[in-house]
């Protein structure tokens, strides 16, 4: 089973005490618990003490209350009809390996996914923007960027001849990983308990974290990211590479930098779900279209912990 907490999630429990406040004009010391009078029918009135059981149903109730307000927060921002991470089980990364992976082309970006990572170039461009993965739309988005700094991580050969590039402004790396999809619940469970996978503050290419991507272009950990996109590597089979580890080395190389935007897509697949939630966590989500989510990290924080 996947670990009971989550970094970005820490537990909070409210005390009983917190839910009784001294009534005023109470003489100091006085601690028997307020009473209430109960109106009959039939005109008599009966004091009612407010007992053990029923302040734990009250306990109950307002956690409850709670937990819902938040999942209409996180129904609020995003868009699509699938259950958010947030409200799934936490044995539910546990069945990834007994669950079929579609063996369909991933599709590319729908027009609504597509316009809202197209505005976002706009408004921020010129930029350095960082890509793992390729589709044909994303040399659009390198044109939006215009004087800006544009840079793809693919690891697919047969993609990697079919772009054109600029070599001023527009720049595609090969990269390889070293991950495998049906890993995906081993490794998430093993960074939650290795300290070397926390926010790290050093250098990403000597990170111990088994989910960093360390052999990556110079480029990559020298220059300040706007905007990083993961749409890649593959993850639509379980001996696919995954994006574990991109949305996790994307998650460093926002914090380590000022105020950037992470956009993850196909959201709509548990392993980008999850690891999503988990390392660029859901209090940075900002917007969403279809499978797309967006996130807006600041940078130069001095935390240890997601």
């Amino acid at each position: 089973m996947p670990p009971e907490t989550s970094p970005c999630h820490p537990t909070f429990t409210p005390t009983i005490q917190s839910l009784f406040r001294e009534p005023p004009g109470s003489q100091a010391g006085h601690n028997q618990p307020p009473r209430h009078k109960f109106y009959y029918r039939g005109g008599g009135t009966k004091p009612m003490t407010i007992t053990k059981k029923k302040l734990i149903l009250i306990l109950v109730f307002s956690l409850s209350a709670i937990s819902i307000l938040r999942l209409l927060k996180i129904s609020a921002i995003t868009s699509f009809s699938s259950t958010p991470a947030a409200a799934l089980p936490r044995n539910h990364l546990s069945t990834l390996t007994n669950q079929p992976f579609s063996s369909s082309i991933v599709p590319p970006l729908t027009e609504k996914e597509y316009r809202l990572l197209s505005n976002l170039i706009s408004v921020k461009a010129p930029c350095n923007l960082l890509v793992f993965g390729f589709e044909e739309q994303y040399l659009n988005l390198s044109r939006i960027n215009s004087g800006g700094n544009t840079v793809f991580l693919e690891d697919s050969p047969e993609k990697m001849k079919t772009i054109e590039t600029d070599s001023n402004h527009t720049r595609i790396y090969r990269v390889t990983y070293e991950t495998r999809a049906k890993d995906a619940y081993k490794m998430l469970k093993h960074a939650r308990k290795n300290p070397a996978c926390g926010m790290y503050s050093g250098s990403l290419r000597e990170s111990n974290c088994s989910l960093a991507l360390t052999k990556l272009p110079n480029e990559v950990y020298k220059r300040k990211w706007d905007v990083v996109v993961v749409d890649g590597p593959r993850g639509d089979k379980e001996d696919a590479p995954g994006r574990m580890a991109a949305i996790y080395t994307a998650s460093v190389i926002a914090r380590n930098g000022n105020m950037t935007d992470v956009v993850v897509h196909d959201v709509d697949r548990i392993i980008e779900r999850w690891f999503t939630w988990e390392f660029l966590c859901d209090e940075n989500l900002v917007s969403s279209k279809g499978k797309l989510w967006h996130f807006r990290i600041a940078g130069n924080s001095n935390a240890t912990a997601f």
